[in-house]
């Protein structure tokens, strides 16, 4: 009895603690496997998870299944949020939007340390190093498996940790320890009840029924985890998202309802970051994007990722403005993946101006895949003046 009320002492401790280091969200849970591995299983298997191949390698699959195979001597997992802003961007012409968690500082550089100040204060209060392991998005673990376990909230159709009284806009880590501490109660309602919204306001339909996604059309997979090409006929329905996507969050009623407009001070909103203007952003130098997103998550995109994503931006913006700067990007930039996607956004911008760049850019262009795009934006412009009725043509039409 003695032993259990010292654990619990303990476990206040570090949950005060965790608080006080910024982390609204804690709870404890046990190192048994997750319930739903099969799922995950099932989802790898259909190929959901596109080219984010270390997903499936087998020793990250046996973690992910069993985390006891991550830290043999685990007894107790700490399972923590910690909260970013609501997303509130409304679309803006000529301006690209990113994703609320990214607009301040990289969440990964921020918890890992907080995290390690966590462990330290552990070791502090029992006199003794701690087996640890912690991660924050960096491991070969079911995070919101384990955080429905230790009684955060439930997963919802949005396949995102919900909180029944602060919404889901929150960064999940983990600490898994080797010592005894008393789990909490999972949490098992289910409150997303018939709502549908997310799944009916998804740019690209990429939730699917059984609360996974099928990441292959995923406006977050597709401008940061895919290194290569869009698939073009995902292009329209990026709309002018450039770094990530918060539509399924934001329709959501759990955050319209609890969730608040400023997160932790570390992620707050930086000026130039969070809703950017895409003409300037698509004539980035490498120097320039360097210092623009130092501390930044955006870098995980790299420069050419990110380029690419500004050009597709660029053309569902339908803005006439932005056509010079595609032209000098077709001209001047030296990654094939950003010349591209700038020839296709011209395709979708149209007008003259953009013909003109697409025909010079042809005569000095070598690249296999700008060719390609430079011909089918240049047949889609022709296709497009096809249709125009000559001047006086339906008249004539009428009059006969």
């Amino acid at each position: 009895m003695a032993e259990r009320r010292e654990s619990k002492t303990l476990r206040d401790a570090i949950e005060a603690e965790a608080r006080r280091l910024g982390f609204e969200l804690f709870g404890v849970t046990t190192p048994d496997p997750p319930p739903h591995v099969s799922v995950y299983e099932a989802w790898l298997a259909a190929g959901r998870h596109g080219e984010m191949g270390y997903l499936a390698e087998e020793r990250a699959r046996q973690r992910r299944a069993d985390p006891l195979q991550i830290l043999p001597e685990c007894k107790s997992i700490l399972v923590l949020g910690i909260r970013y802003s609501a997303s509130d961007s409304r679309r803006r012409p000529g301006y690209g939007r990113v994703a609320s968690y990214a607009w301040g500082d990289d969440y990964h550089d921020v918890l890992l340390e907080r995290l390690k100040r966590l462990v330290g204060f552990i070791e502090t209060q029992l006199g003794a190093p701690v087996k640890n392991r912690y991660y924050t998005d960096t491991g070969p673990i079911l995070e919101r498996e384990l955080a429905q376990r230790a009684g955060l909230g439930w997963i919802g159709k949005n396949t995102c940790l919900i909180h029944p009284r602060m919404g889901s806009y929150f960064l999940l880590a983990e600490v898994l320890l080797g010592i005894e501490l008393p789990p909490d109660a999972p949490f098992t309602d289910d409150r997303c009840g018939s709502c549908t919204r997310c799944l009916d306001a998804c740019p690209t339909a990429c939730i699917l029924p059984d609360r996974t996604l099928d990441a292959r059309r995923c406006i977050s997979y597709l401008t940061i985890e895919l290194k290569g090409a869009i698939p073009s006929e995902l292009r329209p329905q990026m709309e002018d998202w450039i770094f990530g996507c918060d539509v399924c969050q934001q329709v959501c009623p759990w955050n319209q309802r609890f969730a608040a407009p400023q997160g932790d001070p570390a992620f707050t909103s930086r000026a130039e970051v969070r809703q950017p203007a895409l003409a300037g952003e698509l004539l980035l130098t490498p120097e320039q994007f360097s210092r623009k997103f130092r501390g930044s998550p955006i870098r995980r995109a790299k420069r050419r990722g990110y380029l690419r994503n500004v050009a597709v931006a660029s053309g569902n913006s339908s803005n006439p403005e932005v056509v010079s700067f595609l032209a000098e990007t077709l001209r001047l930039e030296v990654e094939p993946l950003a010349r591209g996607h700038a020839a296709w956004a011209l395709g979708q911008v149209g007008g003259q101006a953009a013909l003109t760049a697409l025909e010079e850019a042809l005569n000095r262009e070598s690249d296999a895949f700008v060719l390609a795009e430079i011909y089918a934006a240049m047949e889609k412009l022709s296709a497009e003046t096809m249709k125009r009725p000559v001047d006086g043509q339906e008249g004539e039409k009428e009059c006969a």
